[in-house]
């Protein structure tokens, strides 16, 4: 069997792991149901750079991505430009497409804006956010109690904690871009898994954000949040540090 059989046999493989595992914020909008193909292919792509399954400076190629998703070219082209945009693959004229690079020196920029923009989001979703929302919210902690949890689903479990205080803020633009900075975020997370603290901490945190919600206090969740946010970046920024061998600039 030659190489590029066994590289569309392991992206067959992780397209089938990662249907058993995780949804985007699409999907979890909507169970999955009227997502368009190119959607379809963006988020299941999206999910293979973010799980490092497509690791940085790998090549993209259309062909085998039809193979490993069963789409036609068309939407898998329409997805990887979409891609392009939000910065998950890069195109260099006359070589091709790549996983873009991870750039440490923008932790402090993507980590500034989510300290923003989460924070803000949760004081909409505290106003206009239903008792329901937040059952489901306790549904998801729940889990996170289950024994023997690992720490790529304790991560998960986290992703989708955020995706429901974002869609009860009822702001598509803001949802889209907080789910784009949340994707980045994700990915370095799996770059320095082995680095990154215990996922513990941050399930007690949103147990309180959680209890905060229900108070329907909209101070002490955007503080939370904001807390939340800086305390992922300080681990992943101690984890970088770590593995450069030299300290990250503070914000």
């Amino acid at each position: 069997m030659d190489s590029t059989q066994n590289e569309r046999d392991h992206l067959t493989v992780v397209i089938y792991q990662q249907s058993m595992t995780g949804v985007s914020i699409a999907e979890s909008r909507n169970g999955g149901q009227g997502l368009s193909l190119a959607e379809r292919a963006y988020d299941e792509i999206r999910r293979m750079i973010i799980r490092l399954d497509l690791a940085p400076g790998d090549v993209v190629r259309e062909a085998e991505l039809e193979v490993a998703l069963d789409m036609s070219r068309t939407p898998i082209r329409e997805a990887l430009q979409r891609l392009a945009r939000d910065h998950f693959v890069t195109v260099i004229p006359r070589r091709g497409m790549f996983v873009s690079a991870i750039d440490v020196d923008e932790l402090s920029m993507l980590y500034e804006t989510r300290a923003i923009m989460e924070p803000y989001a949760a004081r909409l979703a505290t106003k206009r956010g239903a008792p329901d929302d937040w059952d489901e919210m306790a549904a998801v902690l729940a889990e996170t109690a289950e024994p023997d949890k690992q720490s790529v689903e304790l991560i998960e479990l986290d992703r989708r904690c955020h995706e429901i205080i974002w869609r009860a803020a009822g702001n598509r633009f803001l949802t889209a871009t907080l789910d784009t900075l949340y994707a980045q975020s994700d990915r370095l997370w799996h770059m320095y898994l082995a680095d990154v603290a215990d996922m513990g901490e941050a399930v007690d945190e949103h147990a309180a954000i959680h209890d905060a919600l229900v108070a329907g206090d909209a101070d002490r969740v955007a503080e939370l949040i904001e807390a939340h946010v800086n305390s992922f970046d300080a681990q992943v920024r101690a984890a970088v540090t770590n593995r450069l061998g030299a300290p990250l600039s503070a914000r």
